[in-house]
């Protein structure tokens, strides 16, 4: 295996020479390979490495750096996901008025949660994983729809009038 050197770190590469025209270097889920023609000498391949070292290295923590696959969520995550909600529901009904028609847990790919104008919210199952304060967050969020079907300032002030430090929650939730 080779290596290259950038910013004090050693980046191992593949090199493959096949019946190519034109070289090039491919990053495939963190590592490296660089495919170059086969009668290219090897002072020009390394050249060509030396040039895009930034660019490898950038790309390999680029990709180090993504979230990896989703944790598996636990059955007892479920269970306190679901007991976070209605105790949630429960308490924001009483200050905002309302009650959704329908609530359920879905693997959503798009949000943290939804409220549909059929009075029906749907809260993500990756949520399962997240603080209890979170999960009531998304929740008072839902609700206060049931009230404003909008991002109005009127929507924010109802949420904020609920949970005044609504925005620490918000911003973890965009941090994950």
């Amino acid at each position: 295996m080779n290596e290259i050197e950038y910013n004090g770190e050693k980046i191992p590469y593949t090199m493959v020479k096949s019946k190519i025209k034109n070289m090039y270097i491919h990053i495939k889920e963190g590592k490296v390979i660089v495919k170059a023609p086969i009668r290219l000498k090897d002072k020009y391949i390394q050249e060509f490495i030396n040039k895009k070292s930034k660019w490898i290295y950038e790309n390999v923590k680029r990709y180090e750096q993504k979230p990896k696959k989703e944790e598996k969520i636990e059955a007892k995550d479920v269970e306190r996901l679901k007991y976070v909600i209605e105790k949630s529901i429960e308490k924001y009904s009483k200050t905002l008025h309302v009650m959704p028609n329908k609530v359920r847990i879905k693997d959503i790919k798009y949000a943290w949660g939804s409220c549909s104008s059929k009075r029906n919210i749907t809260i993500n199952l990756k949520l399962a994983t997240k603080e209890e304060k979170i999960i009531e967050y998304v929740v008072l969020h839902e609700m206060c729809h049931l009230r404003e079907m909008n991002h109005s300032k009127k929507f924010w002030d109802l949420v904020e009038e609920n949970m005044n430090d609504y925005k620490n929650y918000k911003k973890k939730l965009k941090d994950n």
